[in-house]
């Protein structure tokens, strides 16, 4: 069983910065992020495909949004800055050992078995 615990969120002006962690149980070959506005969708944010060392962010974050892993805690990061309004949500930790991350269909949720509870971020204008 993996489990996930997310820290870091809370309520920031539009513009600030927030970073946000997840500490993992086990090592999966995909770690992401996602998040999930009231009455919307969930999406991927970000991902690291372990097994290829490689990050990818979606677009719509890119330039604001970093996610790195600090394997010596088992721990993974997302570095949000500029944070707009609508940046605002739920964000989840998801990890999988299936490495469907490595394909462009990175960013969906039923892609990962393993999420954590989620942090709330509250950007406000």
């Amino acid at each position: 069983q993996v489990q996930l615990v997310e820290s870091g969120g809370g309520s920031v002006q539009a513009g600030e910065s927030l970073k946000l962690s997840c500490v993992y149980s086990n090592l999966q070959t995909c770690l992401a992020w996602f998040r999930q506005a009231p009455g919307k969708a969930r999406e991927g944010v970000a991902v690291v495909w372990i097994g290829g060392g490689q990050t990818y962010v979606r677009d719509s974050v890119l330039g604001r949004f970093s996610i790195s892993r600090n394997g010596d805690h088992g721990a993974l990061t997302l570095q949000m800055n500029n944070l707009k309004v609508e940046d605002g949500g739920v964000y989840y930790c998801a990890a999988d050992n299936r490495a469907l991350c490595r394909r462009s269909d990175r960013y969906l949720p039923w892609q990962y078995m393993h999420w954590g509870q989620g942090t709330q971020v509250t950007v406000s204008s």
